[in-house]
């Protein structure tokens, strides 16, 4: 351990991008090139280091730039897929959900509540299947041997106390709720930034800001996006985890983009809300609006499922029709619906769902994404490239291992068996160690066992320990913190990632100063 407090080997800065960049293109020829560095991209990285194997990992933009951010920052159990009877695919994400709860990122990943409340628009039928269903996802919980303090049982509650869980509901002709719990990650780009960084202290060269201009099996032609300049990387293996820009790089593989959209709420709205909520969408069986505390100041109401056509764009738009489809369903329960006005954020992701229709693109095509299996696949071209595509974020650990195990036995690479399930990430630690440290809990949610460094930042400078906008809790020792450790570049890696103001407009512009403030002020002091 370094004397900043954290583990040299997994901090990742300007100059050790340039330090390993030059190396990963000097004509050495890694075992391994990882394309994307998503949540999937980086997941492979940490799978395939963790194994032994040398590997180079890039993204065009920065960690979790893409669909990763965009999240529910659900860690589902799978309930939903039981409901269309992809079992497998509803026990794999619930032994994820446990891997990530108990072993590999519990400072990250926690139990959260939610309340479906029983209001007229939900039939008694209605209820029924919805409570059959809770009990069938603690089930999955069982069978995934995830401990029930870790995930507490569903149970039916009255109206006062779905009122007190959810204050904001009506409750006029509320007859109870439903109470579920699931898994929640603190936040879905911290969860990215703890899998590279990991990958980093096994060894892997995490390069953000590497533009992959030519993909083969045998490596990429690359840019630079900082310079401009040129380069090749040589690998004897080939990961494609880039999303829904994979087909961009990879001839015959086709993703139909399905558009998940987020409203950004401030949480005095609502009131206080001990859980978050289930809100039945009308005229569908298994398909939920949610409301989701963040304990930053922030509600996030999502999500839809709509398809995308045309191209890809670095950063989705949100239309106006999902903006006004999820007030509609959130007014449906609400004493006072929220105006559009009362909106200060929203954003959306694209999920890479493969696309499995004719060659023609409309022949068994589903009718709708949400239709469309959360399965992933994993395909090798002709030439050698593993591609990993489909999938969610829950299961992000097992698509790396299905990804890393594919790519090296197209290649005949030796490759001892996935260590993963049982690798903590940075800053994991068992609960009882966490509860000890001498730092916020909400930094401790964060950063785990290096809440105690970034807590020490501020307490050693009070300049570093004012938060740098009114009303949220981020300090400038935090974004000095994300400069020094964990590969931030510019300000929208820091406002846009690893921390999330950025997504209520108005903040990210209140900061923006700051943000560049903090950037040269780490850019003057030498490593």
């Amino acid at each position: 351990m370094s004397n900043t407090g954290a583990d040299a080997g997994s901090s990742l800065s300007a100059h050790r991008r340039e330090r390993e960049l030059a190396e990963a293109t000097d004509g050495r020829v890694a075992d391994v090139l990882v394309v994307g560095l998503g949540a999937t991209g980086a997941g492979a990285a940490l799978d395939a280091a963790a194994r032994g194997l040398d590997v180079v990992a890039v993204d065009a933009h920065d960690l979790a730039f893409g669909t990763s951010r965009w999240s529910s920052k659900l860690i589902h159990g799978g309930l939903r897929y039981l409901a269309s009877a992809q079992f497998d695919v509803a026990h794999e994400s619930a032994v994820e959900r446990g891997v990530l709860m108990t072993r590999t990122a519990p400072h990250l990943v926690a139990a959260q509540p939610f309340v479906l409340p029983l209001t007229p628009l939900v039939p008694r039928a209605q209820a029924s299947l919805a409570w059959a269903g809770f009990r069938a996802g603690d089930m999955l919980r069982l069978a995934a041997r995830t401990p029930r303090q870790v995930l507490p049982a569903p149970r039916r509650l009255t109206a006062t106390e779905a009122r007190h869980l959810a204050p904001s509901v009506r409750s006029a002709g509320l007859r109870g709720g439903l109470l579920s719990w699931d898994g929640k990650v603190t936040d879905d780009a911290r969860l990215v930034t703890a899998l590279a960084r990991t990958a980093a202290a096994q060894g892997a060269r995490v390069l953000t800001r590497v533009r992959v201009l030519e993909l083969t099996g045998t490596g990429a032609r690359i840019r630079d996006e900082l310079t401009g300049e040129e380069g090749e990387i040589r690998a004897r293996a080939v990961i494609n985890a880039a999303g829904v820009w994979a087909g961009g790089l990879v001839e015959g593989i086709r993703i139909r983009p399905s558009r998940g959209t987020h409203l950004v709420l401030r949480s005095e709205r609502l009131g206080t809300l001990p859980a978050g909520l289930h809100i039945p969408i009308p005229g569908e069986t298994n398909r939920f609006v949610l409301v989701l505390p963040q304990g930053d100041g922030r509600v996030y109401v999502g999500l839809t499922d709509e398809p995308v056509e045309g191209g890809i764009p670095d950063v989705p738009d949100v239309p106006e029709s999902d903006i006004g489809f999820l007030l509609d369903v959130l007014g449906s329960v609400l004493d006072t619906p929220v105006a559009r006005e009362e909106v200060v954020g929203a954003f959306a992701g694209l999920r890479p769902l493969l696309d499995t229709s004719g060659h023609d693109g409309r022949a068994d095509s589903p009718a709708r994404t949400s239709d469309i299996s959360r399965r992933h696949a994993v395909l090798t071209s002709p030439d050698g490239v593993t591609t990993i595509v489909g999938g969610k974020l829950t299961t992000y650990r097992r698509m790396a291992q299905d990804a890393v195990d594919a790519a090296t036995a197209a290649r005949g690479l030796p490759a001892a068996p996935s260590p993963t399930a049982a690798l903590p990430l940075v800053g994991a630690a068992a609960p009882g160690r966490l509860r000890a440290l001498s730092a916020p809990r909400r930094l401790v949610r964060r950063y785990g066992t290096e809440a105690e460094a970034v807590h020490a930042l501020a307490a050693a400078d009070p300049a570093l320990a004012e938060p740098v906008l009114p009303g949220h809790p981020v300090t400038r020792a935090e974004l000095l913190w994300a400069v020094r450790h964990e590969g931030a570049l510019d300000e929208s890696d820091l406002l846009d990632r690893r921390t999330r103001i950025g997504l209520v407009p108005a903040d990210r512009a209140e900061v923006l100063s700051v943000a560049r403030e903090v950037l040269a002020e780490a850019a003057s002091v030498r490593p």
